[in-house]
């Protein structure tokens, strides 16, 4: 699996790749939801390098989890792609996106089901991933 820096365009961009090829196929109405989520511009990634990020996702999960003929994410790769992504305010817009992105086509499949849960495990362990209130006001 390439490797790239935490928190960088391209990390993000590749855990925005992985919530829409996880079940197996892209969906159009997946790419408009990621395109209304504008998250790619926030980022600072344009839609032809966003394709490339895809191409290349596709290849490292080619080449590392083939299994019976299917593709098959094991859960210490998953944790590892979402360990590089440490900011949590990314973390919050990327997962907001990925919601959006499992939900486009109306099917949760198990490995967008999988994906999200493990998101939000490894994220929220993180004590500043959810915003507390200010209680002053």
């Amino acid at each position: 699996m390439r490797h790239y820096q935490p928190n960088s365009a391209s990390a993000a961009g590749r855990i925005l790749a992985l919530a829409m090829v996880v079940d197996g196929h892209m969906a159009p109405s997946e790419l408009r939801a990621l395109e209304r989520s504008r998250l790619l511009e926030h980022i600072d990634i344009d839609m032809d390098s966003f394709h490339d990020l895809v191409q290349e996702l596709c290849y490292d999960l080619l080449a590392c989890n083939v299994k019976n003929d299917y593709v098959e994410l094991d859960p210490g790769t998953t944790d590892l792609l979402l360990a590089d992504i440490t900011d949590s305010e990314l973390r919050r817009e990327l997962l907001r996106a990925m919601w959006n992105i499992a939900d486009a086509d109306g099917v949760l499949a198990d490995g967008e089901a999988k994906l999200l849960a493990r998101a939000c495990v490894i994220w929220a362990a993180e004590a500043r991933f959810i915003t507390e209130p200010d209680l002053a006001e």
